[in-house]
């Protein structure tokens, strides 16, 4: 059956109206509303203040990783050589391929022009906050002063999110939110696993200066370590694992000079020597030396006065609540090992999948060993300042108190919208 022609005018509806635009994040967001009031000095301001990233080339990287490796390209448009900027929120998630980052401020873009650049850079192509800007010699172009007026861009102490790609709740979640303190710490997105961090060779300079990792096979090893709580020193979860079996026992409270006896006491019984049954059959072990067992007993009962004075100190910022103490410290480990896993994508020693494996790992085994983020932050915080802090009570201390704090109060934390268990 036919209705006859359509009336005059009408036709097949239209097609629906693209999406809006949606900033990845607060940086983009400024970018745009900057370009479209066409507030170029604000657009400056912003860019100075942020981490920008280019293209590299990890081929050439690799072959020669203490020389600078730009690659540039063309317009699409004009053909003209260009050199691209991109903000952290704009970046694609890394690939297996030669396609890798450098990250850079905008003083160090502007020191870095030499007469073989392109004449022209670009932020964020093909978005709405893209702005071609002019390249030359320093102090030849309306943008150079801003970014004289700082070196290092300083977004640390900041909770960021990435709110288009990033991921808010589920598993991956949860592992991505037991490394919030550092992100938090660092101004890095907590919840993109997709991992630039500090770019390619930045990432592949921190696994070498910090963890000795050069190999896919060593950032393998450290993560298992660190997933399976075995990074951290032993003697630390002894001690706090005698004094959660002491409250266990008692109700709660543990009097600091009985967890010095009871110390003394299990070290000098597993000193004398014991019967051990193994697969070739029954072995008996030596006694310790008497001053080796009261050398170990002085010095767990010195660690034991650090953890105390620690404890004392996060009770009166806020850290634990009265009558309350850390019972273990593998948050440490396993904060660590959430962030190690994207320093393993951004230098290009993991896949996305192995990532966000690892990174389920991480909390699912957080899940087991503390009861809520509180508990797991000062965890983490202990074991950082055992292995840092040497009890300064300084910036490896006090950073993460802010962190911490920023964690605890404001509205878009993952501690605040992801149920811990």
């Amino acid at each position: 059956m036919s209705f006859g022609p359509s009336p005059a005018g009408f036709g097949p509806p239209p097609p629906p109206p693209p999406p809006a635009w949606i900033p990845p994040t607060e940086t983009e967001r400024a970018l745009a509303e900057a370009r479209a009031r066409g507030d170029r000095p604000a657009y400056y301001d912003v860019l100075s203040g942020v981490r920008l990233y280019y293209v590299m080339s990890r081929e050439a990287y690799d072959a020669q990783p203490d020389r600078v490796h730009r690659v540039f390209t063309r317009d699409p448009r004009t053909g003209a050589e260009r050199w691209e900027l991109f903000t952290d929120g704009m970046l694609p998630a890394p690939r297996a391929d030669d396609l890798v980052y450098s990250r850079a401020s905008l003083r160090w873009i502007a020191d870095a022009w030499n007469p073989q650049c392109p004449p022209t850079l670009v932020v964020n192509p093909g978005s709405p906050c893209e702005l071609a800007l002019p390249y030359g010699p320093l102090g030849t172009t309306d943008w150079s002063g801003a970014a004289n007026r700082t070196d290092t861009p300083s977004t640390s102490m900041r909770l960021r999110a990435l709110h288009v790609g990033g991921v808010l709740h589920g598993p991956v979640a949860h592992g991505l939110a037991c490394g919030a303190l550092l992100c938090v710490n660092n101004g890095s997105l907590w919840n993109a696993p997709a991992w630039h961090g500090h770019g390619y060779d930045g990432e592949r300079r921190r696994l070498r200066e910090w963890w000795g990792i050069t190999t896919r096979a060593e950032w393998q090893y450290h993560l298992r370590n660190l997933l399976a709580c075995e990074a951290s020193s032993s003697v630390w979860e002894f001690a706090l694992g005698l004094r959660r079996t002491i409250a266990r026992d008692f109700g709660g409270h543990v009097d600091t000079g009985y967890w010095r006896q009871a110390v003394a006491t299990v070290i000098r019984a597993n000193s004398e020597g014991a019967t051990v049954i193994t697969e070739d059959g029954v072995t008996k072990t030596d006694p310790r030396p008497a001053s080796e067992t009261e050398a170990r007993i002085t010095g767990v009962q010195h660690l034991i006065g650090r953890i105390t004075r620690y404890e004392a100190r996060m009770r009166a910022d806020g850290i634990l609540d009265e009558n309350r103490y850390v019972t273990s410290v593998e948050a440490w480990d396993l904060g660590r090992a959430s962030k190690m896993a994207r320093w393993g994508l951004g230098a290009r020693f993991a896949t996305l999948p192995e990532t966000e494996s690892a990174l389920i790992r991480a909390g699912r085994a957080a899940a087991l060993a503390y009861r809520s983020w509180p508990d797991f932050s000062a965890g983490y915080i202990l074991g950082r300042c055992l292995h840092f802090d040497e009890e300064e009570f300084g910036d490896w201390y006090q950073d993460m108190v802010s962190a911490h704090r920023i964690l605890m109060s404001e509205a878009g934390s993952p501690w605040l919208n992801i149920p811990f268990r």
